[in-house]
């Protein structure tokens, strides 16, 4: 028992305890330290920054990670909120055709295909909500960026412009 227990809280410390000055962990691109990774308060995914570039311009994203197969499968189902300046990024392992739904999402979306030399390929603009139709890119993608329905148009986006992110 007292083995246990002294496991226990060794554990704890070591859960607890912060890398040193100049280790990976510390040198994490978006935050000095790993517990200073911003996170949604609603999917609990880390929140990266996307730029969408055209031009000399850069349009700005804090955008939620989707980097993981269960965090892919659920995307935004079941939000009925996205600010303007936010998205959610779907990063591909390795390019491949991606093909995305609408199954239990009330919000109409962008859905921005990135093709594998960064730029956008296709943009599926202002789905529709709860629809089993499936949007799908045009060519391989490297990842899929999806933002508030009618955003892409507002702001100018278009397939042609380049989308820059760094995965964590």
């Amino acid at each position: 028992m007292v083995k246990i227990l002294a496991l226990a809280g060794a554990l704890a410390l070591t859960a607890c305890s912060q890398a040193e000055p100049g280790t990976a962990l510390a040198q994490a691109p978006e935050a000095e330290s790993p517990t200073e990774a911003a996170v949604h308060p609603v999917s609990g995914l880390e929140i990266i920054d996307v730029a969408v570039v055209r031009g000399d311009e850069r349009i700005l994203f804090k955008t939620e990670l989707a980097d993981t197969p269960e965090a892919q499968a659920k995307g935004l189902m079941f939000r009925t909120e996205l600010a303007d300046d936010e998205g959610m990024l779907f990063p591909s392992p390795t390019p491949q055709a991606r093909s995305f739904w609408m199954k239990n999402t009330p919000l109409s979306l962008d859905i921005i295909f990135i093709g594998v030399d960064g730029r956008i390929s296709n943009i599926a603009a202002n789905t529709v909500p709860y629809s089993t139709e499936s949007v799908m890119s045009q060519g391989l993608a490297s990842a899929v960026f999806e933002i508030r329905a009618g955003l892409s148009e507002e702001l100018g986006i278009v397939a042609g412009d380049r989308v820059e992110y760094t995965l964590p």
